[in-house]
């Protein structure tokens, strides 16, 4: 289980694995999305992810347009605008038709709201010792437009650290419903289509280096995976990240991190420090960066290693997460 938690277990399947097993037929930039170069000029963002969140249907979202919104923010992450996607199911056998119809229409109406075209996909169903519910795949294809580089290695000593909103919500959203656990609140999963926002970013004359949607593993797993990248360090100013008190509270009562819950609806930015208040106001000026702020700063010192400034002074190492605090969050 920890192999799929997107820490550093994940990390290390992928590097001492997949990469050696693929060899040259496997591109090793490792961002959200692969970008290609077409004959003529033109480059495309490729992706693909998989969803087997438990339980199925979450405050706030389902597996449905969570695996919509999803695929189309790997795409945003490279700067690109989503055109095709695809969708497979893995269904168990006993599967309610109607729950399925739920999950169907639920990525029906995601796509449609991001504007992105469901145009091939594929079904099989397994016994009910070979599956638990619905598991998703999607893979998509976007458009990136001319001029824009946005790369998991263009970080720079200097860059001003932005995230788009509240983190934690989604896997705390997920957490609430599992198992009976209840926090005194609802707390509804962030999960939203983050293209719309990129692309305000962009066209603020942001010139963002390097973009992020911190998913598995959270705001630390993208920060570490970042900072190794470019060979750089990151300070975080902990008293400036955004963390909702149910957040906090549900973390506390289970000996949780927040920087290590995953999030669905946010982004992570690294853009030039003369580009901060530019950046920030074209955050927040779109409804889904409205509590945009930053976070920290890029730095020469300690590369490939995040650290957070806490009230009193001190410093504290933000670690990789090692495998899987939260199973079947996305």
């Amino acid at each position: 289980m920890g192999h799929g938690g997107g820490g550093a277990m994940s990390g290390e399947l992928i590097e001492h694995l997949f990469l050696p097993a693929f060899g040259a037929a496997a591109a090793a930039e490792l961002g959200d999305s692969a970008v290609l170069s077409v004959g003529d000029g033109t480059r495309l963002a490729f992706s693909t992810d998989s969803f087997v969140v438990k339980p199925m249907f979450f405050p706030g979202g389902s597996i449905g347009d969570l695996a919509v919104n999803g695929t189309v923010n790997d795409l945003a992450m490279s700067g690109a605008s989503p055109l095709f996607m695809s969708t497979a199911f893995i269904l168990q056998e006993g599967t309610e038709l109607a729950e399925l119809g739920r999950i169907a229409q639920a990525m029906g109406a995601a796509a449609r709201a991001a504007g992105v075209r469901l145009v091939t996909g594929d079904t099989k169903v397994v016994d009910n010792a070979g599956g638990d519910g619905v598991y998703v795949n999607t893979s998509g294809i976007g458009l990136i437009p001319d001029g824009v580089d946005i790369n998991p290695r263009r970080a720079r000593p200097g860059d001003a650290v932005l995230i788009s909103g509240d983190i934690g919500v989604h896997g705390v959203a997920v957490m609430s419903c599992r198992e009976g656990l209840e926090f005194g609140t609802t707390v509804e999963s962030d999960t939203a289509p983050l293209h719309g926002l990129v692309a305000a970013l962009i066209a603020a004359g942001a010139d963002p280096h390097v973009l992020r949607d911190p998913t598995r593993g959270g705001v630390s797993a993208a920060l570490n995976e970042i900072a190794r990248a470019s060979a750089v360090g990151v300070e975080l100013i902990e008293r400036e990240l955004p963390i909702p008190p149910a957040v906090a509270d549900a973390c506390s009562l289970l000996g949780l991190d927040p920087l290590q819950v995953a999030n669905e609806g946010k982004l992570v930015a690294f853009v030039p420090a003369a580009a901060a208040d530019q950046a920030l106001a074209a955050l927040r000026a779109h409804p889904l960066g409205r509590s945009a702020r930053r976070i920290g700063t890029c730095v020469a010192e300690h590369p490939g290693m995040v650290v957070a400034r806490t009230g009193l002074g001190g410093t504290r190492v933000v670690g990789l997460p090692i495998g899987e605090q939260l199973p079947r969050i996305c």
